[in-house]
């Protein structure tokens, strides 16, 4: 059996929180491993040296750990930090990408469809494709979760979103060229979401005290 056939049967494949705008801090200390010749190389061994615990820097901070071209494009993953009292993205949902939370300290706050969520530490969540989503904060402690992506290398969509288009690079915000280069971004990695959603961000964020 291939291996993707595999993690299908096993359940394990399956979407992380991507935002129309600037919703998210910036991703920091990003871990740049060499990358696998092709897709048809053998599967490597890969071992990553343990780091300190992310630290969200009073918003929401993300590392990545696996690279999808580290796996033969089967798998990748981040780590996420979110301060107390935060918001995650704009409500949103993949045409494609399936995403599994493990949290790793405090609690978060998933919206699923019209449901709510909460996952406690040591808990995991899984978020599927085509389903409106989005988390958050809504304790006075450090939230941090591993997010792991299968089908798509979304840890590219954050690292251009969140940490290459910025104002220092030539991107500030509103402009023209960010704009323009973020629905580019969206299209290729199917990322959708409802002309309100911005409305429906700032209504939870009011309801649970967040920023």
């Amino acid at each position: 059996m291939e291996r993707r056939n595999f993690l299908l049967s096993a359940g394990l494949l399956t979407v992380f929180g991507a935002i129309s705008g600037s919703g998210f801090g910036a991703i920091g200390n990003t871990i740049s491993p060499e990358k696998p010749g092709n897709d048809n190389d053998p599967m490597k061994q890969m071992l990553l040296p343990a780091l300190p615990p992310l630290d969200h820097n009073g918003d929401l901070a993300i590392r990545i750990w696996v690279r999808s071209a580290m796996t033969n494009g089967l798998y990748s993953s981040v780590e996420c930090a979110v301060a107390p009292k935060t918001m995650g993205p704009a409500p949103h949902w993949h045409r494609e990408l399936d995403e599994l939370m493990l949290v790793l300290e405090g609690t978060a706050s998933i919206l699923m469809g019209d449901e709510v969520v909460t996952v406690e530490a040591g808990g995991w969540h899984l978020r599927p494709r085509m389903i409106k989503h989005t988390f958050w904060n809504a304790s006075d402690k450090p939230l941090r979760f591993m997010d792991m992506y299968f089908n798509q290398p979304f840890e590219e969509y954050l690292e251009r979103v969140f940490y290459e288009l910025t104002p220092e690079n030539g991107f500030p915000d509103g402009s023209e060229a960010k704009e323009k280069e973020h629905e580019r971004l969206l299209k290729k990695f199917g990322i959708m979401n409802s002309p309100d959603a911005w409305d429906e961000r700032q209504e939870i964020a009011d309801r649970y005290g967040l920023k």
